[in-house]
């Protein structure tokens, strides 16, 4: 698995695991996301949800539901992670996708539904980001399947947008399988024209000097980051955290805050 999955990244810049998420693990998703949706309308509001031009984007799921910490578990992903990017990366962003299904004049105005990288820093070829983007529905022909530019990973310009457009690809999933990409593939969420959302969970890892999108051991609570399995801090960036103050600096070093060899 490991091998075809390094030379899918390596030539088309990404890779599809059929299956590493039980139905029943789906369902209670689909239902918790729903429902995070919600509380997050709640928290932010409306008007300031629409400005940030997103359509069914759900951030910080885990500070509403302890559901979505298990998606740091998952032993196929551990393996990739390990041995195409790094053990001690870190989650740069867990993204919930609730993507609705729209006509054509409404997705213009849509981030999601740009060509886009995900990791905008082009590094030579030096892998320092990768993607897997759950199917918590199957990606379809007409629910919004993401789109692919293979081999745009190796680009360090944009490709010409009438480019991407001829030579994308959709990433056709199956439900609780998982599309791996560099983080450097150009792409962009399809067109769901199913009449039904279509629902997907985005997480993308980095190496441990880059930051995190958001601060999750703050965001989250030092409490409920160390009742995780230790993977899942290090993940969440509690060995990577920054002293502020003498005092937290000068400590033994298995009280450090920013621990020995994070890559």
């Amino acid at each position: 698995m490991l091998n075809s999955i390094r030379e899918s990244l390596e030539k088309d810049g990404y890779a599809i695991l059929p299956t590493v998420l039980k139905p029943d693990f789906l369902a209670r998703t689909k239902k918790v996301m729903r429902a995070v949706q919600v509380q997050i309308e709640a928290e932010v509001g409306s008007d300031r949800l629409q400005r940030a031009g997103e359509r069914g984007v759900l951030r910080l799921m885990m500070k509403f539901s302890p559901q979505f910490f298990t998606l740091l578990e998952i032993p196929e992903v551990l393996e990739v992670i390990d041995e195409m990017l790094s053990p001690t990366a870190i989650l740069h962003l867990q993204n919930g996708f609730i993507l609705p299904s729209l006509p054509a004049e409404e997705r213009e105005n849509v981030a999601q539904f740009q060509f886009h990288r995900d990791f905008p820093r082009y590094m030579n070829g030096y892998r320092a980001s990768l993607n897997f983007l759950f199917a918590i529905d199957e990606f379809t022909e007409n629910n919004g399947a993401t789109l692919v530019v293979p081999g745009s990973h190796r680009k360090a310009k944009p490709p010409p947008d009438a480019y991407m457009q001829k030579n994308a690809v959709k990433a056709f999933c199956p439900a609780g399988g998982v599309i791996v990409f560099d983080s450097m593939l150009w792409h962009a969420a399809g067109n769901n024209t199913s009449g039904q959302d279509r629902f997907a969970i985005n997480h993308q890892f980095t190496r441990s000097f880059f930051k995190q999108q958001f601060d999750y051991v703050r965001a989250l609570g030092e409490n409920t980051v160390i009742g995780l399995p230790p993977r899942s801090q290090q993940f969440l960036g509690y060995y990577t955290r920054v002293v502020s103050s003498l005092d937290q600096y000068y400590q033994p070093e298995e009280k450090r805050l920013y621990r020995r060899h994070q890559g």
